[in-house]
C-alpha cells in the first residue's frame, strides 16, 4: 500500500492533531465541523453546503463500502478537507467502484486520518467550530497554528457564489430505484423554479418525482426573471456559508414573498427569514449528521432528520411578522421550521430529501405540491 505520509491538523486556538495523509497531498483550510453520520460519506463530501469547511466524521471507520457513480449529490466534491479516524482501503460493496482514498486523490481533496477523532469532536463541542488547516507539507505545529489563526472566519463570507450554477438548466430525473437506478420523473403538473444556492441532486429528484417540471436558476437570478417564467411555485435550496452574506438572493425572495408558493430548505429557510425582516445567528458548532430529532409542533410527531447547517433562525425575529415556528430541534430547542400565517410559504432547517439519512420528512415535498394545488397550480 506504500508508505504513509505524516500530516497535521491545526486549529486556530492552537490545538494540533498528528496523523497520516489521506487522499491528495498538500494543504486544506476551512472551518472544522463534525458530522455524526455513520454512513453517507460520498453524499457528504459532494454536498455543496460544506463549501468552506473541513468535515470530521465521528464514526471511527469510514470508506468500507467505497464510492460509486450514482451517489454523488452534485457535480464534484465540495468539502475543503476531510478528517477520519480510519479510512478503509477495502471496498466491500457490490456498488463500490473506488476507495475513499482513491476518490480523494482523483478529486484533489486533502485529508487526514489516524487522529483521535473523539478528542477532536469533544474539543469542538467545548470550544466551538473554528478555522483549521490540514497539511502534509508544513509539519511545524506552532507555525501551522499561527497560519490557522490568520484564516478568515465563515461569518460574512458569500460561499453561494462559488457553488451556484452558471446558467439555468432543467431537471427530469426521479428518485433511485433498487431495480433500475434513477427513474424518469413522474408526469409534471407544476412548473417550479428552484434557486441553486448549492442544491443537492436528491432534492431535485424528489421534486421531479412529486410532479414538478423543474428549472434550476443561478442564485443571482432576479425576481422579475422568475415571474416572467410564470411558475406555480419557487423552491429555495440548501447552500454554504453565512445567509446574511447573500443579499442578492434575500432581495429576490423578498419580492416573491406573498405572491407565489415557496418552499425553503436549510439555507433557503434562513434566506426566507431574512427576506421577511428576521434575523439569523451562528451556532457554536452547528448541526451536521443524519440523526437529529425534530418535533413537529402541529402533530407532536418526532422525526429523525438529516442536518447540515451552522446558522439558525432567531424565532422571535419572525413571529411578530406573521410567521409561526412549526418545528423545533429536541437537542437544543432551535428553530427547525416555520410557516407564514397568511401567505403560502413554509420552510424547514433540515433536509427532508435525506441522502444520506432517514426519510422521515419526505412527506414535505407532497406538502409543497398540495400548496401549489390550493393556489391554482
Amino acid at each position: 500500500m506504500g508508505e504513509r505520509r505524516p500530516a497535521l491538523l491545526a486549529l486556530r486556538d492552537g490545538r494540533v492533531f498528528r496523523g497520516e495523509a489521506l487522499g491528495a497531498t498538500g494543504e486544506a483550510s476551512g472551518e472544522v465541523v463534525f458530522n455524526t453520520s455513520m454512513t453517507g460519506y460520498q453524499e457528504i463530501v459532494t454536498d455543496p453546503s460544506y463549501r468552506g469547511q473541513i468535515v470530521l466524521m465521528t464514526y471511527p471507520l469510514i470508506g468500507n463500502y467505497g464510492l460509486n457513480d450514482e451517489d454523488a449529490e452534485s457535480r464534484r466534491p465540495w468539502v475543503n478537507g476531510f478528517v477520519v479516524r480510519e479510512a478503509s482501503r477495502i471496498v466491500s460493496s457490490w456498488r463500490g467502484r473506488v476507495s475513499l482514498a482513491e476518490y480523494m486523490v482523483r478529486h484533489r481533496v486533502v485529508g487526514i486520518e489516524g487522529i483521535d477523532t473523539r478528542a477532536l469532536t469533544r474539543h469542538l463541542r467545548d470550544h466551538g467550530a473554528q478555522e483549521g488547516l490540514v497539511s502534509t507539507d508544513d509539519l511545524e505545529p506552532a507555525r501551522l497554528a499561527d497560519r490557522a489563526r490568520a484564516l478568515p472566519p465563515l461569518v460574512g463570507r458569500d460561499l453561494v457564489r462559488e457553488v451556484t450554477a452558471d446558467a439555468p438548466y432543467t431537471w427530469r430525473e426521479g428518485v433511485w430505484q433498487p431495480a433500475g437506478g434513477y427513474a424518469r420523473a413522474t408526469p409534471a403538473r407544476f412548473r417550479v423554479i428552484a434557486y441553486d444556492s448549492g442544491i443537492k441532486f436528491n432534492i431535485l429528484r424528489q421534486l421531479a418525482s412529486a410532479g414538478c417540471d423543474l428549472t434550476v436558476v443561478p442564485a443571482r437570478t432576479p425576481a422579475a426573471r422568475v415571474r416572467e417564467l410564470r411558475p406555480h411555485g419557487v423552491f429555495l435550496a440548501n447552500g454554504p456559508g453565512d445567509p446574511e452574506a447573500v443579499p442578492y438572493l434575500i432581495a429576490a425572495v423578498r419580492e416573491l414573498l406573498g405572491h407565489i408558493p415557496i418552499f425553503g430548505i436549510c439555507l433557503g429557510h434562513q434566506i426566507l427569514a431574512l427576506a421577511a425582516g428576521g434575523a439569523t445567528y451562528k451556532l457554536p458548532f452547528g448541526h451536521h449528521g443524519a440523526n437529529h430529532p425534530v418535533k413537529d409542533l402541529a402533530t407532536g410527531r418526532v422525526e429523525t432528520t438529516t442536518q447540515n447547517h451552522g446558522f439558525a433562525v432567531d424565532p422571535g425575529s419572525v413571529e411578530a411578522r406573521g410567521w409561526e415556528v412549526t418545528h423545533v430541534n429536541l437537542n437544543d430547542g432551535t428553530c427547525e421550521g416555520m410557516r407564514h400565517r397568511e401567505h403560502p410559504v413554509f420552510s424547514v432547517q433540515y433536509h427532508p430529501e435525506a441522502s444520506p439519512g432517514p426519510h422521515d420528512a419526505n412527506h414535505l415535498f407532497a406538502r409543497f405540491t398540495e400548496l401549489m394545488s390550493e393556489k391554482g397550480g
